[in-house]
């Protein structure tokens, strides 16, 4: 293989432009297209800034050249020094931002070959994703996964300025800890020279920057690495990446001002213009309305209580549900009554998915009206609903009966999946809102206890504190959410500052003082040394590119991301080790190694 001895690259090939006519350049990159017409070869080559056009012209390039064009294939890494030239009219191409110029080969130099790739190294390609975790370092390579790292890139260099220009202090917090297990499960880390014990990876920095507070930095920010050990999803991972934020002697509103100014900032660079203020809405309300904490505005389609219209009646389902202090809503479907009986029979089976036991409805066709419980009901009380919920003839009510939470699940996943099919989502609108006033608490059914919504370190509303320990199911937190589209892309807390209300919490969440000590005494010890008020945040870093990205998973702007049994095809992780790295860890596993197959 060649060198670039005494051949300095000048430009990148996406940054030349007609004015660049005449230059003699230098560009490096990989051979994406290859076009060879008789004593003419076209190459179009490609690095990280895009593609330009290469010229091979067998009466213009040295003899000893041309044959080495001709053996160039798809990857191949080159180095090509060539004059600037414009293109003929007719072969501009308007699809290429280089496509008015190309440049004219005089020397050339293979720099590295390739193997074929196992798929294309194009954008919009037809591949298991498997296959291009597989080969990241491939997929990667792709136009469209490098401008996802690249805005990745911009985005947090962004939020670094941002912070520093509102005197934010960006301080690093260990990455080895002590386990908490309230909340996902840790990843442990085995200490060799502790034997017996382990150090955990941070689920967030959470504990060390409320002490950054005590210690009177005042205002601390970290673009942080953080790991749960939980089944994934597609906006889940193992590792995850977040901008980590907290601050002292401020109020809410200084931090949701705050940060909707950040949000201009940030969704500047991809030309869309962020509206503030953004939206508040209880989380009570949201899920009233919407059925979710973390609702999708862009679209209509609001939770409708029609509880009233049905109680009364000898219909077997809703009384039952209504004298056990549940509720009957529905959602209206628009111009759809005249819904196929089999895709009814699907949405049946979809809310199920969500918690619910069954789905009725309500078709307000042309001819009449069609429901599953019609018979006990008379004409006057479908008319009173239909009015209720502004219905018009040709629409269609989705109904579940249930506890209230169940409801919201079910309706909620209902309403986005009838937004979907009926086109109602608009994919290029951002549509941001805060939702406050979080539940402080929320009852473990297993273990029969409450445990914090969010985190135990979260302040409760004053005006509920005195029902910590006799109602922590009326208690409200000083809890707020940022949602995009749906999704919840960041949230923080008001924290609690004193260490009265701290073990008062811990208490209610069934932790013994001598438990709340063990695992947290260092931070109670802590808050009895001046403890201002603070609070903050943290933003999923990849869940706000995937939004920004216009993608469907945060696997395609993580650069090395994890499979959904979060492992990692392309290094085989997580891998078995050997007995003397075991040994010295002073672990033994459960699970037998495997035999190694016998050698003939």
């Amino acid at each position: 293989m060649e060198t670039m001895e005494g051949m300095t690259r000048t430009h990148h090939c996406g940054e030349l432009r007609a004015q660049n006519e005449g230059q003699e350049v230098v560009v490096c990159g990989w051979v994406s297209h290859r076009r060879d017409h008789g004593g003419l070869i076209f190459i179009d080559l490609r690095d990280r800034s895009g593609l330009v056009q290469l010229v091979f012209a067998e009466d213009r390039i040295g003899a000893d050249q041309f044959p080495k064009a001709e053996s160039l294939r798809s990857e191949f890494v080159v180095a090509v020094r060539g004059k600037v030239s414009l293109r003929d009219k007719e072969t501009i191409n308007p699809n290429m931002d280089t496509g008015e110029i190309e440049i004219y080969a005089e020397e050339l130099r293979i720099l590295n070959k390739a193997m074929t790739p196992p798929f294309y190294i194009q954008d919009g390609i037809d591949v298991d994703e498997n296959v291009r975790l597989k080969y990241r370092y491939l997929d990667l390579r792709r136009p469209e996964m490098q401008k996802n790292i690249m805005l990745r890139h911009r985005v947090a260099k962004l939020m670094r300025d941002y912070m520093d220009k509102h005197g934010f202090l960006e301080i690093e917090t260990p990455m080895l800890t002590k386990s908490t297990p309230e909340g996902a499960r840790d990843y442990l880390v085995p200490s060799r020279v502790n034997p017996g014990k382990f150090y955990a990876l941070p689920q967030s920095p959470q504990i060390f920057k409320q002490l950054l507070m005590v210690a009177g930095y005042e205002k601390y920010f970290q673009i942080v690495r953080c790991f749960r050990d939980e089944d994934l999803r597609a906006d889940r991972q193992p590792e995850f990446t977040q901008l980590d934020i907290e601050m002292s002697f401020v109020d809410q509103e200084y931090i949701l001002t705050l940060m909707e100014g950040l949000m201009q900032t940030i969704f500047a660079t991809i030309g869309e213009e962020v509206k503030t203020p953004f939206l508040r809405m209880t989380w009570d309300e949201a899920m009233e309305r919407y059925g979710s904490d973390k609702p999708d505005i862009r679209f209509g389609m609001e939770l409708m209580d029609i509880s009233e219209y049905v109680k009364g009646s000898d219909f077997k389902v809703f009384k039952s549900v209504l004298d056990n202090g549940g509720q009957v809503k529905a959602i209206k479907v628009d111009g759809y009554a005249n819904i196929p009986r089999r895709e009814l029979d699907g949405l049946v089976e979809y809310a199920q998915r969500y918690g619910a036991k069954g789905l009725a409805w309500i078709q307000y066709t042309e001819k009449e009206i069609k429901s599953p419980f019609k018979k006990f009901y008379s004409e006057e009380t479908f008319q009173k609903i239909k009015e209720a919920t502004n219905a018009q003839t040709g629409d269609l009510l989705l109904v579940v009966a249930d506890k209230p939470l169940v409801v919201a699940q079910a309706l909620g996943e209902l309403r986005l999946e009838m937004g979907r099919r009926r086109g109602l989502i608009n994919e290029n609108e951002y549509k941001f809102l805060w939702v406050v006033d979080f539940p402080m608490f929320e009852y473990d059914e297993e273990n029969k206890r409450w445990k914090a919504m969010h985190h135990p370190f979260t302040a409760p509303r004053d005006e509920d504190v005195q029902y910590l320990l006799s109602d922590p199911g009326r208690v409200k937190a000083k809890a707020y959410d940022m949602v995009l589209n749906g999704v919840e892309v960041g949230g923080g807390s008001l924290r609690i500052y004193n260490s009265d209300t701290q073990e008062k919490v811990f208490e209610a969440i069934g932790l013994t003082p001598e438990q709340a000590h063990e695992k947290f005494g260092f931070m109670l010890d802590a808050f009895k040394y001046g403890t201002p008020p603070h609070g903050g945040l943290a933003f999923g870093l990849d869940r706000l590119i995937m939004l920004m990205a216009k993608r469907g998973s945060i696997r395609d702007v993580i650069p090395f991301p994890k499979t959904q049994s979060a492992s990692c095809l392309m290094t085989q992780a997580p891998s078995e080790v050997d007995s003397k790295q075991l040994r010295e860890l002073s672990i033994r596993t459960a699970v037998a190694p495997k035999k190694k197959a016998e050698t003939k």
